[in-house]
């Protein structure tokens, strides 16, 4: 393999890294803000108490609530715009545990008793992911499987990510990034053989160390990726 192909596969790499990030972050988002709705809540409330004044239960078309002895909504099932929704509480009146059905598929999330969500499973667009998020809310651990195989996702307390371990059709790969969101790092075992490669702050690779069935071979770049020094046995 030349210096050119081991390149171009380095930079396939880098583009499939961006567009799994780009999609996992899509479903974050999704779910952190679709899945746990207060609104069922008072809304279904609500509806109850003006149907059936005094009542503690109440069975409708469509929405369902249940209200623990003092009163005070626990559950609610119903259906919105978007599909069908469960909601649960705990006795100071904070969102545990939602599960809701829409267009892009079913999600369970899970909040601590801050009300803040810390753990979300979907099946969004055929594609499963585990989430862990943090007592601030931010995605800490992701763990999906798409069209390409799994892949297993690292972020700081800032949002970056950090580290990216995936494993395909070719056979795993080991990302490193930095505090701004960058890799530096990469480390892979292919059908080609394996490879490791360092970054720069800008994402440029500036060193390739690699072997194959030709050989090991090391190769030394600039800024603007020209090679600048290389050596294949």
């Amino acid at each position: 393999m030349t210096i050119e192909e081991r390149l171009e596969n380095m930079e396939r790499e880098l583009g499939r890294q961006k567009r799994r990030s780009r999609w996992l972050l899509g479903t974050i988002l999704l779910v952190a803000g679709g899945l746990i709705v207060p609104a069922v809540f008072e809304t279904t409330a609500f509806r109850a108490r003006a149907h059936m004044a005094g009542t503690a239960k109440e069975i409708r078309a469509n929405s369902f609530v249940l209200e623990d002895e003092n009163g005070k909504p626990r559950a609610a099932l119903g259906v919105d715009k978007d599909g069908p929704r469960l909601v649960l509480r705990d006795e100071n009146s904070k969102d545990r545990a939602g599960l809701g059905v829409d267009k892009d598929g079913p999600g369970l999330v899970l909040a601590d008793e801050k009300g803040t969500i810390r753990i979300a499973l979907t099946s969004l667009k055929s594609r499963p992911g585990l989430k862990l998020f943090d007592g601030n809310g931010k995605a800490r651990a992701g763990l999906i499987i798409d069209e390409e195989g799994p892949s297993l996702w690292l972020w700081d307390k800032n949002g970056k990510i950090r580290n990216v371990l995936t494993v395909d059709k070719d056979g795993p790969r080991l990302w490193l990034g930095d505090e701004n969101n960058k890799p530096r790092i990469g480390l892979s075992t292919v059908k080609e053989g394996p490879s490791l490669w360092l970054l720069d702050e800008n994402g440029k690779v500036r060193a390739l160390l690699g072997a194959n069935k030709d050989g090991p071979a090391l190769t030394l770049l600039d800024e603007n990726g020209k090679v600048i020094w290389s050596a294949i046995k």
